[in-house]
């Protein structure tokens, strides 16, 4: 005899049928009509057909079956409802849920990977509908559960998380209001980046952050807390990684919900008022709204206003921040040079940043954790992975720490990476020790210090020069001057080697066509980054004074600053600002590095290259083309902010003139435009053509020469392309900032890309034009094809060398320079 018997439709007035079968299963070729439900062993859930509200759409879902006020807990078919009574839930042969209406289309499915020989669908008292065998002998061998899809309710005894084999990631999502199940725009799931964490977001937008769990309680949750309701757990190993918990007395009702207004909610039933009482809300405050305080700033709920920099860090826009605008966050007083004497400043009682950009390791202790902290130039932070018993485990974090707040219990602790000058301040032991030391060696050496800095002070004196007597190139576009003192520091050979300990291979920051770049640290403390002139170098005094008489003459943030330089004998040096965060290409060719950018930071440097190049083409007092932008030539400073280096290369155009011809083209492969690259005509517009190459290359991650793909043999630009006239454009997008793009700004700017790197010069936007489209929603005329769209062409080109000269080697530039 069948285990169920067929109940239909009677009319019944009430949304939720109050007909019920006598079994909690479904076995094959039986159905559920609407009208009819079935009920769980202990009598806990029941599962049928219900219409929330005043609508008439009808559903197949689970609620309580002992509570007076009707509560869904899941809902199978929640955005394909069905418009009338005629449903029915089915099990076929192959051990599939199937909801179809009277015309037998199918309006909602259950599989599995497994087939089952006997199946059986089963209501588990936990709220759980389950697919299994019934000549399995694990009872809770599942072939599929409603516990893997839930919708708004997290039950008892379901796992919530991801499971890294199967690659599921359980997540709660809202309904879109109290009587529309529909999926709604609050997503709450755990991200496995870095240390695992739940997010709350509005859509792509992270509204609420829980930080990782720490042994006791997420980071962000010190509210949760041992009780007499329930016991939880965090489970992370290599199979799976998930938050559950489990009710202590079976007899108590207790769910967490997360609401169509986007709260994350838990209730338990009273029977006595028959009614739900909030146990606990996940954000509790105004500090819990996700990054309120930006980077390095942090959320105190008793606190007027909300927002500080924590210890060491200064505001970055004061006015800003004094305005309540507190998004652009802190930073560092003394920014990090990645050298000897670094240490950390301990904060207690705080809820750790953002984890995803981060790495852990469960075996260390805190002391392995710091050294290897140290040892990492772009590790910013530290702290325990676990705090009971002392702590143990590691993390390490690694850019920017967001999303910080203090709490006056149950908080943690955290190192910061500070500067040496900064530790002592701060209280840092290290620092402490570090102030005996040098004020015992003050006291030791103090009279032959004050000797030798007398000398050093004669000395700076007798070497001491009014500035850079140089050629000046300007005087090829008509002032007639034969060369130009120039206001600029002239610093002395044992001023460099001294700042430089001597041009140590340890300071040696890479090498370019131009020679060696050193870092340096001057007599006041200053970090500067010197370029030297290499005996063997491709480029000459020419591309020296080209360099110094350029830069010399700008002034924008998004340049680099030259402080001076070097003329003594053979030696030709330049002092430039010390760029910690090196060059771009260090950053999105980094498969390891790469993550660190996300795509607000992309965007930002996109511009920011953006308004560099608009002050050489328009805003400055010479139009000037660069000749040789690229990745490696975009510097990043403390705060990612990009400035356009490299001007040896560079052209000076005056008065009205637009385009100049060569003989000798110089630049790199790959950033070159077509016309210049094949005939030697350069403008403007190709330096716009570089650009839109930089642009792809950064919301890429891939570099446009060397780029390959299974499915062809188009290098970036010819890739792009492709995917454009497909509509297939966001897989051009680096995988490592998808989770945090703005697909708007994201389209945008690949269109802008394919803009700039049209094969006619005509047809490419100016730079103001430029800057205008990416900080604004105009309407973006259609691209035409890119020039150069394979590698085949710059074959050819290298073919043809004796004809033209046109030189490039790893990415290096072109060495040949002609006068202005």
């Amino acid at each position: 005899m069948k285990a169920f018997i067929v109940l239909y439709f009677l009319c019944c007035r009430f949304p939720i049928s109050v007909i019920s079968a006598v079994t909690d299963t479904i076995g094959v070729t039986e159905s559920i009509k609407d009208g009819a439900t079935i009920v769980s062993s202990g009598g806990n859930f029941e599962l049928g057909f219900f219409s929330p509200g005043n609508y008439k759409s009808r559903y197949i879902g689970i609620w309580y079956k002992k509570i007076s006020t009707t509560t869904v807990v899941w809902v199978a078919n929640r955005d394909i409802p069905l418009n009338d009574t005629s449903g029915a839930l089915k099990l076929l042969d192959q051990g599939v849920l199937v909801l179809s209406n009277d015309a037998n289309i199918t309006l909602w499915s259950a599989s599995s990977s497994r087939s089952a020989t006997n199946p059986v669908a089963q209501l588990l008292d936990t709220g759980n509908l389950v697919v299994r065998d019934r000549n399995e002998n694990d009872p809770e061998n599942f072939f599929w559960q409603s516990f893997d899809h839930p919708g708004d309710t997290f039950l008892p005894g379901m796992k919530y998380g991801f499971n890294l084999v199967t690659g599921m990631n359980r997540q709660l999502t809202s309904w879109k209001s109290v009587d529309d199940p529909s999926t709604g725009d609050y997503t709450n799931h755990l991200d496995p980046n870095g240390v695992p964490q739940f997010f709350l977001r509005e859509g792509p937008v992270t509204k609420f952050r829980t930080g990782p769990w720490n042994g006791l309680h997420f980071s962000g949750m010190p509210n949760l807390k041992p009780n007499p309701i329930y016991t939880y757990e965090f489970v992370s190993n290599p199979v799976e990684t998930y938050y559950s918990y489990h009710l202590i007395d079976t007899a108590v009702v207790s769910r967490m919900e997360l609401k169509p207004e986007g709260n994350l909610q838990r209730f338990t039933w009273i029977d006595r008022t028959q009614s739900w009482s909030l146990y606990l809300t996940a954000q509790v405050d105004g500090c819990d709204r996700y990054g309120l305080c930006g980077a390095y700033g942090t959320c105190n709920i008793n606190n007027s206003p909300y927002c500080g920099c924590i210890k060491g860090f200064v505001p970055k826009f004061p006015e800003d921040w004094n305005a309540a605008d507190w998004s652009h966050g802190c930073v560092l007083k003394k920014p990090l040079s990645c050298s000897d004497g670094e240490g950390f400043v301990k904060y207690s009682g705080i809820k750790l940043p953002d984890t995803r950009q981060s790495w852990y390791n469960r075996t260390m202790d805190l002391n392995e954790c710091k050294k290897l902290c140290l040892e990492n130039c772009t590790c910013t932070a530290c702290a325990n992975l676990d705090v009971r018993e002392g702590g143990s485990g590691c993390i390490l974090w690694f850019g920017e720490l967001i999303d910080i707040r203090e709490y006056s219990e149950n908080g943690q602790d955290i190192y910061i990476r500070m500067a040496a000058s900064e530790l002592t301040a701060y209280g840092s032991s290290k620092g402490k020790k570090r102030v005996r030391t040098i004020v015992i060696s003050v006291l030791s050496f103090g009279i032959a210090l004050l000797g030798l800095s007398l000398m050093l002070f004669v000395l700076k004196k007798m070497l001491k020069r009014e500035g850079c007597i140089l050629y000046n190139p300007e005087q090829e576009v008509g002032n007639g001057r034969e060369n130009e003192t120039l206001d600029l520091p002239l610093f002395d050979f044992a001023t460099i080697a001294y700042a430089t300990e001597n041009f140590s291979t340890q300071n040696e920051l890479g090498h370019g066509g131009f020679g060696p770049v050193y870092k340096g640290i001057l007599e006041a403390g200053q970090e500067v980054a010197v370029k030297r002139l290499s005996s063997e170098s491709r480029q000459g005094l020419n591309e020296f004074k080209n360099e110094v008489f350029t830069i010399s003459k700008l002034q924008h943030r998004n340049l680099v600053k030259l402080l001076g330089c070097c003329i003594q004998e053979d030696e030709r040096m330049l002092v430039y600002e010390y760029m910690p965060n090196k060059s771009l290409d260090s950053f999105i060719f980094d498969p390891k590095r790469n993550i660190s950018l996300d795509w607000p930071q992309r965007f930002h440097i996109i511009n920011g290259i953006a308004r560099g190049l608009l002050y050489l083409h328009q805003d400055s007092r010479l139009r000037i083309i660069h000749r040789d932008l690229k990745a490696s030539n975009v510097l990043l400073d403390n705060d990612m902010n990009p400035k356009i280096s490299d001007f040896g290369m560079a052209k000076i155009f005056g008065g009205d003139q637009t385009e100049a011809q060569t003989s000798r083209v110089v630049g790199t492969f790959g950033y070159m435009s077509p016309e210049y690259a094949i005939d030697g005509v350069f403008s403007v517009k190709s330096d716009v053509y570089s650009f839109g190459v930089l642009v792809l290359e950064i919301v890429s991650g891939k570099r446009n020469r060397g780029f390959c793909h299974p499915d062809h043999n188009l290098n970036l630009l010819g890739h792009a392309w492709r995917l454009y006239k497909e509509r297939r454009i966001l897989e051009l997008v680096d995988k490592s900032v998808k989770e945090s793009c703005n697909p708007t700004e994201v389209l945008r700017s690949i269109q802008v890309g394919l803009l700039c790197v049209q094969q006619s010069p005509e047809h490419r936007p100016s730079m103001s034009t430029v800057v205008l489209v990416l900080s604004s929603e105009t309407v973006l005329p259609v691209p035409k094809q890119p020039g150069f769209l394979t590698e085949r062409y710059l074959s050819d080109m290298d073919s043809s060398r004796s004809k033209r000269e046109i030189s490039s080697s790893n990415g290096l530039s072109v060495t040949s320079v002609e006068a202005r």
